[in-house]
């Protein structure tokens, strides 16, 4: 049987990315929006935007803090993974994201705070490397 977890997302961050220390790594953690409009059967136009939270880690994260803020076009690969983890409140809670690869920055960004190759790509994503292992899906960002 065949499995392929392989996610490419082109969207516009809702928010300034927010990083956090996770061991001796970091993650960055941001949220990309998508529209989508389409015609409707009766010829109204319709729209709708789906919102994907997404994770970066080590250098792919420490690259997203810098450089991404809210508004900014981009294009994410990664893989998706669902967190589970109990609630303060005893309920089961679960959320899917994508595990971030790399980040494509799809405009010019202000001059002063652009990557000179306009992409970012790490090591493994989501504590595949082994200083990141300590990551607690538990504990929601």
């Amino acid at each position: 049987m065949v499995s392929i977890n392989r996610v490419m997302l082109g969207g516009y961050l809702t928010a300034d990315p927010e990083s956090r220390q996770v061991g001796s790594g970091t993650v960055c953690h941001f949220t990309i929006a998508m529209n989508r409009s389409w015609t409707d059967r009766s010829g109204q136009k319709k729209e709708e935007a789906t919102f994907v939270d997404c994770e970066a880690w080590a250098k792919v994260g420490e690259v997203a803090q810098s450089y991404l803020k809210k508004g900014r076009p981009v294009f994410v690969e990664g893989r998706l993974k669902l967190d589970r983890w109990q609630g303060q409140d005893g309920q089961k809670k679960q959320k899917l994201k994508v595990n971030v690869d790399s980040v494509q920055f799809l405009d010019s960004g202000n001059a002063q705070n652009q990557q000179p190759d306009e992409q970012a790509q790490g090591a493994p994503a989501g504590g595949g490397a082994p200083a990141q292992g300590a990551y607690d899906p538990s504990e929601p960002f």
